[in-house]
């Protein structure tokens, strides 16, 4: 039997992804993110608000 883990993130930054660049400038923060030293920043597509949601896995503080 298969079982999975509930993997909490943290949402950092909103992006929508009608705007006219797309997701230009959610990877922009997400690579400012990880220059500063949260090297798991990433994005990803929320389906459901339609917006592109720069994530870690780590909690911030």
């Amino acid at each position: 039997m298969a079982t999975t883990t509930a993997q909490s993130r943290t949402v950092l930054e909103r992006f929508p992804a009608g705007a006219p660049r797309g997701s230009w400038p959610a990877e922009e923060y997400a690579a400012a993110q990880r220059a500063q030293g949260r090297p798991d920043a990433r994005v990803v597509m929320a389906l459901r608000t339609d917006q592109f949601l720069v994530v870690t896995d780590a909690t911030t503080q």
